[in-house]
């Protein structure tokens, strides 16, 4: 199966970028005693994991990565059909106070993410309102907000973003996510977040476990989901750390396991994207291990 498409581009800034996170993230160990019998790991936080960790013990690395056991990677389902909300825009306007500069939380290829506040009708003026994140998307992002409208609302997993629901009105296209409140990986290592401490090593591993949880899910599904976008900005965060993998977008479907899927267009950001991927067009599950490792 072939295409033709033409996309994106990659820059020096990416590829220092690129160096930078990997030095991060997962910095060199000190010595040989920080991946030996003697690693120390005093989780402060019960709810790293699906399975329990007890908080106060003394752990060899390992023995902390097998409390997730295999049979906790795949927690999701695909649901036979959609179930998102259809928004108006004018709604979405009053939620981003008309889509103002300080509302931005990102942007991407083909568009901003705004967050929103979310009015439910009925509620009193002193009622809560839920947070959201409003992508707006030009309409050169057409195929991409189709593509996570019949695909991302299927797709149900705690290791990925939640589509609440779309707008398409007067030639606006628009997505409506769950709001992350610790943003993206991206801003954490080299973003408007980098003076914070780097993480500790619990969290390292939570976040790291959670993104490998997800992709997990998309390439044991039925029907093999390619990513092929994945990066450190397209790895979200809850409140609690639990990270979650978005942007879908640009997903393919694995014909089968031991064939690939050939397409002329050139992937992700400059040290991210497999190196086989962009020289020869094919695409395998694998491609988005190798990205995966890389943050």
């Amino acid at each position: 199966m072939s295409e033709t498409e033409t996309y994106g581009s990659c820059s020096e800034s990416n590829e220092t970028q690129f160096s930078y996170s990997i030095m991060s993230f997962f910095p060199p160990v000190r010595s040989q005693s920080d991946i030996s019998e003697n690693f120390t790991m005093i989780s402060t936080n019960p709810s790293i994991s699906a399975s329990p960790i007890h908080t106060t013990e003394t752990a060899t690395f390992s023995e902390y990565l097998s409390q997730f056991s295999c049979s906790s990677l795949i927690l999701g389902q695909i649901l036979p059909t959609p179930n998102l909300r259809i928004f108006s825009f004018t709604e979405l306007k009053v939620a981003t106070k008309n889509f103002r500069p300080d509302t931005v939380l990102g942007e991407g290829g083909f568009g901003q993410v705004f967050k929103g506040l979310l009015k439910d009708k009925g509620q009193s003026k002193s009622g809560n309102r839920m947070v959201i994140a409003v992508k707006k998307l030009c309409m050169q992002g057409l195929q991409e907000w189709q593509s996570e409208v019949n695909f991302l609302a299927r797709l149900s997993h705690p290791n990925l973003i939640k589509l609440l629901g779309y707008c398409c009105e007067n030639r606006e296209l628009l997505l409506i996510y769950e709001f992350m409140q610790k943003g993206s990986l991206e801003n954490h290592l080299f973003g408007r977040w980098s003076a914070v401490q780097p993480f500790p090593w619990d969290i390292r591993l939570k976040i790291a476990i959670g993104a490998a949880r997800g992709l997990a899910f998309l390439h044991t599904s039925d029907q093999q989901v390619i990513h092929r976008y994945l990066k450190p900005s397209n790895i979200l965060m809850d409140g609690s750390y639990t990270a979650k993998i978005s942007d879908f977008g640009l997903v393919k479907l694995d014909p089968s396991a031991s064939q690939s899927r050939v397409t002329t267009r050139v992937m992700g950001t400059c040290g991210y994207a497999a190196p086989e991927s962009v020289a020869t067009g094919h695409l395998y599950v694998r491609s988005d291990v190798y990205s995966l490792v890389l943050f």
